[in-house]
């Protein structure tokens, strides 16, 4: 009776641990159901606030909202400095997995983000968007003070600050600030020297990123942007909006000091510059300083002799784009710059601005040592040789030097017998512009060159 009992009591134990074993199970079910239904509502509820303008996440120091609590606490960062994703390779640190992964591909050379219509490929899916962008003419992101539109948000809020003065990005080493951390960043490979950015055909490097896909493009021929207006092509994006205002007349940066307009930001800069004497950029073989990085770039190329820009035409090299640029407009003629004032055209439009100064009487550069004032930048630095004995163009066949790169071309131009200026009416050739005009006046027969004595007029000063 008791064995009868023992085996009733473990039967009933044993449905007991099945009972409670099914309920366990079912309940696991419902949580997994719940867990998964409450996913979709957050995902769907996060998709809505797009459309509703809904931003539950307030930041409690700067009062910003945010839609949704991964961007909230990404921004969170920028106050505490707080950067928990630390790349292995070169420990640069993050604040959020996107940029980390991102980076990541730096080292790996990983793009496996591929535009459809053109093979184009990138190394994360923000950069496609935006370039796929380029194809369809779309451009969702609509300022409210001036209706502008932008294909990208990032380009959205950086010209929201144009309106705004905002700069909440500060250097920790010299104060300065900026409108947009990647700006920040950029410029702080100023005081470390850092360039991660390796061009794989020439070894080349470069602070940003911007910077060795436009390098590339110089060994690619490749030029992507095209106006609409009159078809000319770009390297990239920046360059094609620059030139766009030369169509539009459109010179939305101003300088505060003297109310000058530009057609684009870095001129902008540049051109402040004047006014704070502020040159950041240092040769580090002579340390000479300059106000901008692109002078910089030209002027290290007089020490390595690197001519990397290539007229098509007649193979002349030379070492910035703009004299190419400047170069391949006397193969086809073209002057697309003109002066208000008397309608002469030029080639170039630093040559319509140092004409102009001619009508407005403007010298904007002044010696420090004697106060003489020039029309332009060029003249100033070659007149402060005089001053001080600089003669840094050296010709390699026979040692001379010389205080500036146009009397050095015209010296070469003794050993190579080269005329390239050549006169219209007779075919007579020159080897340096100034004797070509010169001989045009025989024909013209203009005098611009009077005595103050006599009043009698010559062809030549």
């Amino acid at each position: 009776m008791a064995i009868l009992f023992k085996k009733i009591q473990e039967h009933s134990t044993k449905g007991q641990h099945i009972l409670h074993g099914n309920k366990q199970s079912n309940t696991a079910v419902k949580i997994s159901e719940s867990k998964d239904s409450e996913n979709a509502g957050i995902s769907q509820e996060s998709h809505e606030r797009i459309h509703s303008g809904e931003k539950p996440y307030e930041c409690k120091l700067c009062s910003k909202t945010f839609r949704h609590s991964s961007t909230f606490q990404a921004h969170e960062r920028i106050h505490s400095g707080e950067k928990p994703y630390e790349c292995k390779l070169c420990s640069k640190k993050f604040r959020h997995s996107g940029s980390f992964r991102a980076h990541e591909r730096i080292h790996s050379g990983e793009k496996p983000y591929e535009c459809k219509q053109c093979s184009k490929i990138f190394s994360d899916s923000s950069s496609r968007w935006r370039h796929e962008r380029i194809h369809i003419g779309e451009k969702p992101y609509e300022c409210k003070q001036c209706s502008k539109r932008y294909s990208s948000s990032s380009n959205l809020w950086a010209h929201e600050r144009i309106h705004s003065g905002e700069k909440p990005y500060e250097c920790k080493q010299c104060s300065k600030t900026f409108s947009f951390s990647s700006n920040l960043r950029v410029h702080e490979r100023i005081h470390s020297g850092e360039k991660p950015y390796e061009c794989n055909q020439c070894s080349k490097k470069f602070r940003k990123s911007s910077s060795l896909q436009a390098h590339e493009r110089i060994h690619s021929g490749e030029k992507p942007y095209d106006c609409k207006l009159c078809s000319k092509t770009f390297s990239y994006a920046s360059s094609l909006w620059t030139h766009e205002r030369t169509h539009s007349g459109e010179k939305p940066y101003e300088c505060k000091l003297c109310s000058k307009t530009f057609r684009d930001c870095s001129s902008l800069q540049r051109h402040e510059r004047i006014h704070s004497g502020e040159k950041p950029y240092e040769c580090k073989l002579c340390s000479k300083t300059f106000s901008c990085s692109s002078y910089l770039q030209e002027h290290e190329r007089i020490h390595s002799g690197e001519k990397p820009y290539e007229c098509k035409l007649c193979s002349k090299t030379f070492s910035c784009s703009s004299y190419l640029r400047k170069h391949e407009r006397i193969h086809s003629g073209e002057k697309p710059y003109k002066c208000k004032q008397c309608s002469k055209i030029f080639s170039d439009s630093s040559s319509r601005r140092k004409h102009e100064r001619i009508h407005s009487g403007e010298k904007p550069y002044e010696c420090k040592k004697c106060s003489k004032t020039f029309r332009q930048s060029s003249s100033l630095r070659v007149h402060e040789r005089i001053h001080s004995g600089e003669k840094p163009y050296d010709c390699k066949l026979c040692s001379k030097t010389f205080r500036d790169c146009s009397s050095l071309q015209r010296h070469e131009r003794i050993h190579s017998g080269e005329k390239p200026y050549e006169c219209k009416q007779c075919s007579k050739t020159f080897s340096c512009s100034s004797h070509l005009r010169e001989h045009e006046r025989i024909h013209s027969g203009e005098k611009p060159y009077e005595c103050k004595q006599c009043r009698k007029t010559r062809l030549f000063q």
